[in-house]
This record gives C-alpha cells, structure tokens and sequence, in this order.
C-alpha cells in the first residue's frame, strides 16, 4: 500500500506533500481538545501493534500480497484524529528508518492511508457504532478504509502519467477488494477481543485499558519478533502494479534499517526479529511522546 519514490511525478508528490502537513498540524490541535490523558498509553500500544501487523504480509491473489492497513482499528480505538496522527507516525517511521514507502512520497502515503484511510474508517463506526449493527459497521468501515487508500494511490499514479491498461487497473482492485475484506474480518476480530478483555474500550473516552494494553502489547512483541516467519514473500498490490508496469523504486536516501533488517547479525531471522522489536520500540515511544506533548499543550 506504501508508495515508494519515483512512481508520483514531481506536481503530485509535492503537491500532496503541500496537503499533509497542514492537515496533520490540525489533527494534532483537534486530538489535543479531546485526547483523555488516560488514554495516551493506548496510542503507543496501538501504534505498535499495527506496526508490526503490517509487517506480515498474507497472499490474495496469485503472485501478490496484502497486509492489515489498520485505519479502521485505530479510528475505532482512538478515535479519527488521534487515529491519523498514530497512523502518521508509523507511516513516516516506516519510511525514514525501514525504507518502507518514500521519503518524498510520505505526503502522499500519509494522506492516503493516515487521513483519508482513516476517515473512511471511522465513518460507518461513528453512525451506526452504537446500534445492532456494530460488528457490520466495523467490517464496512475496514473495508473501505482499504479501498480508499487503495484508489486514491491508483490515482495518483495515473494522474502522474503512468499509463496504466484497463486489464491492470481492473484485476488490481480486484486484488485490493480481496485484502479489504481481510482486514474487515481481522479488523472485526481484533476489536471484539480487546472489547472482550476491556468492555467499551472503544466507545467510552474515559475507559480502563490496562488488560487490552498488557494483550496487544504481547501480541505485537509476538508479531514483531516471529510473525515474519508466516509471512507472504511476494509483493503488495502497489509493488505488483510497479512490477507489472516496469517502474522500479529509486530514491538517493537509504534508512538505517532498510528492509526491515539489522546488519549486526548473520542470523536472518535474527535480523528482522531485532528490526521488527526496535521499531516497535520506537513507534510505541514516538506516539506516548506525542500524545504526552499533546496533553501538555491542551493544558497550557
């Protein structure tokens, strides 16, 4: 879902690049009006817990991956504003450090996965979160999460004047309506565990989370550490779309830990074993700084 440097023209990367950054400064203030102190260790845990989600990719087609976006689940856990700041961080730590997704793309991934993405996922929830149709109404919101990130990226491409045949355009979002509905199922069932362990987590601002906190941070510790091993080796539908239309990835950066790998070690599994627990790390500590700066600043 990551769009890597070199598939935007310049106009668009940098016109996305323009969009991001003031719209990520609004969220912050809006987060910052409506963010429960007691909840700022939840960003983190849900931050890494996504994190390291996204690192286990699971096939959808033939030749091509797919991976848990997570919007729907933090727009349903934080709500939308905190949502896309935790989605900003991942994205932009993402990029930065493992390589994932380009440096000057990031406007474009950010608005593509932690603004839009997130909004089309917290919407079903908003309205129909409290009715009989709750479970629906997460699976609808994840669903479309997806689909939106999915084809604004599409856009962009074809807006940046890559030519892209009707028969690519119409099995890729083929592929992406199949990793939408997975993450509606997994969204669904990740929500009604934490709800289970701590019952209206997601609907009240002022609920305990310790016990979901303690679950999803061994859950991404195990995801992080070993999930890799089950994970899918072949390209995601934006590599898939890059692969097909002959565009390569190319950026003069190089992130300390390119390709979810540290070098220290020979071991490979103990090189993204030690890559997936650091950025765990790292994003649960950037997001509790975050909301942390946050509170002080509402308080000020």
């Amino acid at each position: 879902m990551h769009i890597p440097d070199n598939f935007l023209s310049t106009p668009v990367w940098a016109s996305l690049d323009a969009v991001s950054i003031p719209a990520i400064a609004l969220l912050a203030r809006r987060a910052g009006r409506k963010l429960d102190e007691s909840r700022i260790p939840l960003l983190g845990v849900m931050g890494a817990f996504v994190f390291a989600a996204q690192m286990i990719n699971f096939p959808v087609g033939i030749g091509t991956s797919g991976h848990l976006v997570g919007g729907a689940l933090l727009g349903c856990m934080l709500g939308p504003a905190p949502a896309a700041l935790v989605m900003t961080a991942i994205i932009a730590i993402q990029a930065f450090v493992f390589q994932d997704g380009g440096v000057l793309a990031l406007g474009a991934n950010i608005f593509n996965m932690a603004i839009a993405g997130v909004l089309a996922g917290y919407l079903p929830v908003h309205f129909w979160g409290r009715t009989k149709r709750r479970k629906q109404a997460i699976f609808v919101g994840a669903f479309l999460s997806v689909m939106a990130s999915a084809s604004l990226a599409m856009g962009e491409l074809l807006i940046s004047g890559i030519a892209m045949p009707r028969p690519v355009i119409l099995i890729s979002l083929a592929l992406f309506g199949m990793s939408a509905l997975i993450e509606g199922a997994i969204t669904v069932a990740v929500v009604e565990a934490i709800e289970r362990l701590n019952p209206g987590l997601a609907q009240k601002a002022h609920a305990s989370s310790g016990r979901a906190i303690v679950a999803l941070s061994a859950a991404a510790v195990l995801l992080g550490g070993v999930g890799f091993l089950l994970a899918s080796s072949a390209p995601d539908g934006i590599q898939q779309i890059g692969v097909k239309l002959g565009l390569a990835a190319k950026t003069g950066f190089h992130a300390p830990l390119a390709d979810y790998s540290v070098g220290l070690f020979e071991s490979s599994w103990l090189r993204r074993a030690s890559a997936g627990l650091a950025g765990l790390l790292l994003i649960y500590g950037v997001c509790l700084g975050a909301g942390r700066w946050i509170g002080r600043q509402r308080s000020a």
